[in-house]
């Protein structure tokens, strides 16, 4: 019986991690690949990773199935978040699935980013504060190495709100 218990654990452990919710990369792996696409890992990129791989939760999505509109804040020196998206959802604007908006996000926030289904239906609108951006500056200058960035920026907890949008 404890035997027959463990293997059903196991089994549902594996199906789990191969699973449509799997993480799709490991920390070290989101550090490469995204100092390899975006020529760097600051900060930024793990704020749009983890709304990549929340979206892919929230949304029920596989690679490739999601578009993302991501408008960025007035005062944020770059748009990098979009990047760690891009790279967490399989998006792309060669494929017309991830665009910047020329327009700024509301007053007091860090970016908002709305993704949904490739093929329509609901999607999810998150918001960033502004308050967010001091803690990214600190992480890029005081942690050099990527993987550290990448956990510190994990550490932040709860940094982004989600809502649905239809």
């Amino acid at each position: 019986m404890r035997l027959s218990f463990r293997i059903l654990v196991l089994a549902l452990l594996a199906a789990a991690m191969t699973g449509p919710f799997a993480r799709a990369e490991t920390p070290e792996e989101w550090t490469k690949l995204g100092a390899r696409v975006h020529g760097g890992f600051g900060a930024f990129i793990p704020v749009g990773i983890l709304i990549g791989e929340d979206a892919m939760r929230r949304l029920k999505a596989q690679p490739r199935e999601l578009s993302v509109l991501y408008y960025s804040g007035e005062g944020v020196p770059c748009a990098c978040s979009v990047d760690g998206v891009m790279l967490a959802v399989s998006a792309s604007p060669g494929q017309g699935s991830v665009q910047v908006a020329g327009e700024k996000s509301p007053p007091g926030t860090f970016a908002v980013v709305i993704i949904r289904p490739r093929k329509g239906g609901d999607g999810v609108k998150y918001t960033v504060p502004m308050s967010v951006m001091p803690k990214l500056g600190e992480i890029n200058k005081t942690i050099q190495d990527p993987l550290a960035r990448y956990n510190a920026v994990v550490a932040l907890g709860d940094f982004f709100t989600a809502e649905p949008v239809k």
